[in-house]
């Protein structure tokens, strides 16, 4: 056969088109044919046509398991973007959320790519405990002849900075797994350097043999819309409310956030949140420029205000405040040992006091870290209020060393935004805080204070849909009569059937404080009745300690009721965690 001519003239095609395929081909290298081949083949598949039975078996694609650890939904979009970027090189690609993870299967990864938040004081996620919980174990596998790598998220504000990647990382090696890729902690301005270490990573993993020009195509996805997700982009919304939902007596501030979108609100669903990009507050910033000596930059000023994150004060800020201004006190504090004790209830004014400095803008802008948004529970749902998103926000005031503080994105907020006011703000998908897909089912939320956010949220949802399961609401503040978040609602979706019961739990209002947790107690009978019944349980608010005392409460609910031991108990609720029957959204 001629150079020019690589089609027998027996292929099922015209002169011309046999002509016009042997200029393509006649040019192309090994790889970029091969690759051809497999694309074709993958075409018929896709278009349940039948191959023919010569066409070269397309080349399979090497294993990759991804696993997440994630509380607020960060760990779980990186894994989809591990995942994304590896079909496209070649990998076969499986995500699997701690929370469903098989601790035994870890063996037959083969190359493994771990991403785990850090929850709290170095906790795991919640929905990552029990398989955490495995890893640590002495049960736990071997894990010779896997690859691994791991991304840590983490926040600097805490002590244990990613302290879960860390760990998981350590024992991924201590299990006899081989490091592919060093490992990365991150702070909450991620997103940059997590794509980069995405792809150093895959780079890593990828086999010897493997080449760039060779493209997997998945084609039970061509044309599909399964992975479409909302816009995650920021916007800029126009404030038309902006109501203070404690009575002036109260002790506390709870703003209800009305926002409209000009072009219409993303498809958020109940669950979800929306992230505000705040400003700091204009004092502390002034307080800052005067203590450094820098009042006159305004280019500086206007940084500080929007852009820098100026409360937030970790181990790894002095560590950087005394290398950009050389300052040997600084040096000397952060070698002695007393950084972590000292930094709690303190932010950057108070470090600029104790070690006095020369600094320059560039020294600010090295010292800081990115101002990031602020993520608040949807307390509306679209099907009830179109256009708009509400939110409820407590404003967060205290006092600490002499100097008063605030939350940055609730005081701004509640202190300088009123209506027609501008925000940009952000949505925060959370699949993992979804109402049952079967409107029959019954739910039971509990939520006090702000926690209730998203059950507005579920109540108008249901009652749009015309939901025929029962709902039960737990709530508690700390006063019925100053602090009862959206009281007059509540009573108005249990006259319509949109509500079906609620127990509230006001703290205050007598001797003995109580909390949703003891409504519980109280009502243990007819919540196991509820939840044996295929109810599902939801939870929002504190992780501290309301959440943890909340889950105590249910477990000793199927206890007492059911006469079970404490271990049958625990075991009974992880398994409704596992069925996702009982869901968490705390902070």
């Amino acid at each position: 056969m001629s150079r020019s001519a690589l089609l027998p003239r027996t292929a099922p095609f015209g002169d011309g088109e046999r002509a016009s395929l042997d200029a393509v081909l006649v040019n192309a290298s090994p790889v970029q044919r091969a690759w051809l081949a497999g694309f074709l083949a993958g075409l018929d598949a896709a278009g349940g046509q039948p191959q023919a039975a010569t066409a070269p078996a397309a080349k399979a694609s090497e294993p990759l398991t991804v696993i997440y650890a994630s509380e607020s939904g960060n760990s779980e979009k990186l894994a989809g973007d591990v995942a994304k970027l590896a079909r496209k090189q070649g990998f076969k690609p499986k995500v699997v959320d701690f929370a469903d993870l098989d601790v035994a299967t870890l063996p037959k990864a083969g190359k493994l790519v771990a991403i785990a938040a850090t929850w709290g004081e170095g906790e795991p996620p919640a929905r990552a405990v029990r398989a955490y919980g495995e890893l640590m174990g002495e049960g736990a596998p071997r894990l010779e002849g896997v690859e691994f790598a791991v991304l840590s998220l983490g926040d600097t504000s805490y002590v244990e900075f990613c302290a879960i990647g860390k760990a998981l990382d350590a024992r991924f090696e201590a299990l006899g797994g081989k490091r592919a890729a060093e490992r990365a902690d991150l702070d909450l301005d991620f997103e940059t350097p997590a794509a980069e270490w995405i792809k150093g990573t895959l780079k890593a993993l990828a086999p010897a043999a493997a080449t760039d020009n060779v493209v997997a195509v998945d084609f039970a996805r061509a044309g599909g819309d399964e992975d479409a997700e909302p816009s995650r982009d920021p916007v800029v919304v126009e404030v038309i409310e902006h109501v203070n939902l404690n009575s002036s007596r109260s002790d506390k501030e709870t703003i209800h956030l009305a926002l409209a979108f000009e072009d219409g609100a993303p498809a958020y669903e109940p669950g979800d949140s929306l992230e505000i990009y705040p400003e700091n507050d204009p004092q502390l910033v002034d307080e800052i420029l005067t203590a450094t000596g820098l009042s006159g930059d305004e280019a500086l000023r206007k940084a500080l205000l929007a852009e820098r994150d100026i409360t937030t004060l970790s181990a790894a800020t002095i560590e950087r405040f005394a290398k950009a201004t050389g300052s040997e006190d600084a040096k000397a504090f952060v070698e002695g040992g007393e950084v972590r004790a000292w930094i709690e209830g303190r932010n950057l004014i108070d470090l600029i006091e104790r070690f006095p400095a020369k600094l320059t803008a560039e020294h600010l802008g090295s010292i800081t870290r990115a101002l990031p948004p602020r993520a608040y529970s949807i307390a509306s749902s679209r099907k009830e209020v179109g256009d708009e998103v509400h939110l409820a926000i407590a404003a967060v005031r205290y006092e600490t060393f002499g100097r008063k503080r605030s939350g940055v994105a609730s005081v701004h907020v509640a202190d300088r935004i009123r209506n027609g006011a501008k925000l940009r703000v952000r949505l925060k998908p959370n699949k993992h805080f979804r109402l049952p897909s079967d409107p029959a089912t019954d739910i039971i939320m509990v939520g006090p204070g702000t926690g209730v956010a998203p059950f507005r949220a579920f109540v108008q949802e249901r009652r749009a849909t015309e939901a025929s399961g029962r709902s039960w609401l737990f709530f508690g503040d700390r006063h019925f009569t100053h602090d009862f978040l959206y009281q007059l609602e509540w009573q108005e979706a249990l006259e319509e059937g949109a509500l079906t019961k609620i127990d509230v739990a006001f703290s205050r209002d007598q001797p003995e404080k109580i909390y949703v947790q003891n409504r519980i107690d109280q009502n243990a009978a007819e919540l196991v009745e509820w939840l044996d019944g295929g109810a599902h349980l939801y939870v929002c608010g504190d992780a501290k300690q309301m959440a943890k005392d909340v889950r105590a409460s249910v477990v000793r609910a199927f206890e007492t009721v059911k006469g079970l031991s404490a271990a049958e108990a625990e075991a009974h609720v992880a398994g409704l965690e596992r069925a996702k029957k009982y869901q968490q959204d705390v902070y």
